[in-house]
């Protein structure tokens, strides 16, 4: 009844008829004062930016839908997730994956109301204690995830940004952006692949991670209204179809020759079934990476 449950829930969640419910479950990842403080002030307000993101997103491909997600915040969690494997072996991953939708559905069971569409585990971390975040993941098969983020105001933004990257998981969307640097694939992980010049560009593909500023360099967004869902995503959770028009409006462009345009193309984005990449953690300056892993 679970794996029915799940597959029928997974199938309506892009059918796009009606809201889908996700509930934001703060958990404190490091046990600090900071960060329990920071917890405590945090109401809907803080995620209304992944509402109208997802709302106006939605509007530029069509969707009728005028509410495509309800974002509603969950009571803190006491009890970390468990913790996925290091590497991608199939059967670690698989035992990891069951054990982590058992946890995630014993863990909200004394939570009010139904179980929503999609639940996200948000960790927060203190950013003076912790500067380098640990792996986020987003699981298509529970449609479920655990998110990696700052305890500061400052970092808000980017925070909702990597949080709506993990939801997109839970729909289907892959990761558009490989190498070490982390940088977006071209075309499909780029917002405005036709602009002209091509660098630098305005926004982030949602999925693609970040603003590439050139063939070799791009930053994270500030939040999310330096994001846009590119076509190849906005087809993965179909809100487009192969033969669907381009959305609206399109970005501006500038009268100027195009530059060289790097070559993504034959970059891995998946293992075994799998999918296994990295997503830049949002104010780390280092070169390790939040992970998105997804069934």
């Amino acid at each position: 009844m679970v794996v029915i449950s799940s597959y029928m829930t997974r199938a309506r969640s892009t059918s796009w008829q009606e809201p889908l419910w996700v509930t934001v479950y703060p958990i404190n990842g490091d046990g600090s004062d900071v960060t329990a403080d920071y917890i405590e002030r945090l109401d809907p307000d803080t995620f209304s930016s992944i509402e109208q993101f997802m709302i106006g997103e939605a509007r530029r491909y069509g969707v009728s839908l005028q509410r495509p997600v309800r974002l509603e915040l969950g009571r803190l969690i006491e009890e970390l997730p468990p913790v996925p494997p290091e590497s991608a072996n199939p059967v670690k991953v698989g035992l990891w994956s069951l054990r982590f939708r058992w946890w995630a559905r014993s863990i909200i069971s004394d939570q009010p109301g139904p179980p929503p569409d999609i639940k996200l585990f948000v960790v927060y971390h203190d950013p003076e204690q912790n500067p380098v975040l640990a792996h986020s993941l987003g699981l298509q098969k529970g449609m479920l995830g655990v998110v990696h983020v700052f305890a500061s105001s400052r970092a808000a933004g980017t925070n909702n940004f990597v949080i709506t990257h993990e939801m997109l998981h839970t729909l289907g969307a892959t990761d558009k952006y490989a190498g070490a640097k982390n940088l977006p694939i071209y075309p499909h992980g780029y917002a405005a692949p036709d602009q002209i010049p091509l660098y630098p560009q305005k926004y982030a593909e949602v999925m693609g991670g970040r603003i590439p500023l050139s063939a070799t360099d791009a930053t994270m967004p500030q939040g999310l209204k330096q994001a846009r869902v590119g076509l190849i995503t906005a087809r993965e959770i179909r809100w487009a179809d192969s033969t669907g028009p381009e959305p609206g409006p399109p970005v501006e462009k500038a009268a100027d020759s195009r530059p060289h345009r790097p070559d993504h193309s034959s970059a891995p984005l998946s293992m075994a079934g799998t999918v296994l990449s990295s997503t830049p953690a949002p104010l780390a300056r280092s070169s390790a990476a939040a992970h998105s892993l997804g069934e």
